[in-house]
């Protein structure tokens, strides 16, 4: 296996392991609490990965880990809680598989990058095969949940984009960068978490065991994993990745919740990881190390 697919497969795994998200968050946490359930998946793992990595922010890096920690973090969680609480999971999943989309948005608008046709092409086709995946006839649509979906979207493209493009910070890996980021949204999250909802409520055990899988491995070692992706690979090849987890989501009900899958699914399945895996073969790993100097270059590829 050469490193590039290997570089692909590891970053892909995020992706996977956040789309347990909506079943651990219905299934194993306290009902309508999004901004504490953000708050407790990013802040404690924010602290762990930097106590792992033994490095703080230098110079510039302060400011840039705020912006990205807001947008990728705070925003992010805090939308995507929101959408999950409100929203059945396949109206969510449809939201959040506008991504790639976005991700080519904001490359145009924040890299003044040309996008090509075939991946706004690959983007609409993304979103078609995952609705055909999730959505059936009982889904209901929640105005402020929908927005919340495609806004959290959003909020991680322009944050993907710009970390892509600031690349990481000389002598610091992704353990530190993660760690910065989600300790950063973590801490803007508390106010929220305790002005808002009133703090911790009474938990179960059940509740405890949900909160340390979404910190440890959903977040923790998920986001090593992304931003160690971001490092690697080309940006918009890397958002379509994304949609991995409306379709894990859809498998992980399938097989913990007895749900079943139509021929009309299977199709929106192929479909959308058809576009996932078209827009991989145009990635090429990076000749230089993953502080890239020149991103818009990598970014013309896609």
């Amino acid at each position: 296996m050469n490193r590039g697919t290997r570089d692909l497969l590891l970053t892909a795994l995020a992706p996977v392991m956040w789309g347990t998200t909506y079943l651990v968050t219905t299934e194993f946490l306290p009902a309508d609490r999004p901004f504490l359930t953000a708050m407790l998946r990013a802040l404690p793992a924010g602290l762990l990965l930097i106590v792992l990595a033994r490095r703080l922010p230098r110079g510039s890096w302060w400011w840039k880990s705020a912006v990205i920690g807001t947008l990728n973090i705070a925003v992010f969680f805090a939308l995507l809680f929101i959408a999950t609480y409100r929203l059945p999971g396949g109206v969510a999943a449809v939201a959040a598989a506008v991504g790639p989309l976005a991700t080519a948005g904001a490359t145009l608008l924040i890299l003044h990058l040309k996008v090509r046709l075939r991946t706004w092409l690959l983007g609409i086709a993304g979103v078609a095969g995952v609705a055909m995946v999730v959505l059936t006839a009982e889904a209901a649509l929640d105005l402020v949940g929908a927005l919340a979906g495609i806004g959290g979207a959003v909020s991680m493209a322009v944050a993907v984009v710009l970390t892509k493009k600031w690349g990481l910070p000389e002598g610091a890996g992704p353990t530190a960068l993660a760690g910065w980021q989600l300790t950063a949204g973590g801490i803007l999250l508390v106010p929220l978490a305790f002005a808002v909802e009133g703090g911790l409520p009474a938990m179960t055990g059940t509740n405890v065991l949900g909160y340390v899988y979404l910190g440890l491995v959903n977040t923790a070692l998920g986001y090593w994993l992304w931003f160690r992706g971001i490092g690697r690979l080309s940006v918009v090849p890397l958002s379509f990745l994304g949609l991995l987890s409306p379709l894990t989501a859809a498998t992980v009900g399938w097989l913990a919740l007895g749900e079943t899958f139509t021929a009309w699914q299977i199709a929106g399945f192929a479909v959308a990881l058809a576009a996932t895996v078209t827009a991989q073969l145009q990635n090429r790993p990076p000749k230089t190390p993953p502080a890239v100097k020149e991103p818009e270059l990598e970014l013309a590829r896609a």
